[in-house]
């Protein structure tokens, strides 16, 4: 797999094979996780973080890393023919919030997996504790599920199931649709991302809210969009190519 990367005035992106991070930035990862979060757990961090292949990383000029999301390729189960892109922890550092970097390479990161796997059919698994990144799905897929105003298909219910049962065991609600957290769980701070009335206005944003009401408690809604290139939107494209002309060289 090549390493993309790219650069701003003000930091760099990369995607990083997990394994290859320091000492140090696991710590920096773990710092920023109990920043924004309660109930982090550090040999729950650093189990989870294990278990992916890729960090895509935000770093300063200094090299210090403000923000990232994990990432893992899974078999689908009872699918020989499917896998799917699984994104674990997410978070970036309120001062670079606004930054699209990170999203243009995970859409570059995406794309490059269904350029290896041609004849497999490729789905990003998101589970989501926060209406932020939730909207993610809606600004880089024409169809994605569970959504607003679209029943999922029993297709994509069954694929849900099996990777979060999976992958979650008994926390896994399948009747929600949720993982539900454990107690004394990982959940964002209430005055990280709280949802204040005006952004109820949002049908993406109400919709999360109510298909996963525990989310301040750090139950995660289960989602999942095919990966093929039709099913990008054309601001995911604008996304993914303006972190490629920042590519470093």
């Amino acid at each position: 797999m090549s390493l993309a990367s790219a650069k701003s005035e003000t930091m760099s992106s990369q995607i990083e094979l997990a394994e290859s991070l320091r000492a140090r930035d696991r710590q920096q990862m773990l710092v920023l996780m109990h920043t924004y979060y309660d109930g982090v757990h550090p040999s729950e961090f650093f189990r989870d973080l294990s278990e992916k292949q890729w960090v895509i990383t935000l770093r300063t000029t200094a090299g210090d890393i403000c923000g990232f999301s994990t990432q893992v390729l899974l078999p689908v189960p009872g699918h020989f023919d499917s896998l799917a892109l699984f994104s674990g922890d997410t978070i970036i550092a309120a001062a670079y919030r606004g930054n699209n970097d990170l999203a243009g390479l995970w859409g570059r990161l995406a794309l490059e997996q269904i350029g290896l796997f041609p004849d497999k059919k490729l789905y990003w698994f998101l589970i989501s504790k926060g209406y932020k990144t939730y909207r993610y799905l809606s600004l880089f897929f024409r169809e994605y599920y569970p959504r607003q105003g679209v029943v999922t298909p029993p297709k994509f219910s069954n694929l849900i199931h099996g990777l979060a049962e999976g992958k979650f065991g008994d926390r896994y609600d399948p009747t929600q649709g949720i993982v539900r957290a454990n107690a004394h769980g990982c959940h964002l701070r209430a005055e990280v991302a709280p949802v204040l009335n005006h952004r109820l206005r949002d049908p993406d944003i109400s919709f999360f809210v109510k298909s996963n009401p525990g989310h301040a408690l750090g139950d995660e809604l289960c989602c999942l969009a095919s990966l093929n290139r039709q099913n990008f939107t054309s601001v995911a494209y604008r996304v993914i190519a303006a972190a490629s002309t920042k590519e470093a060289r």
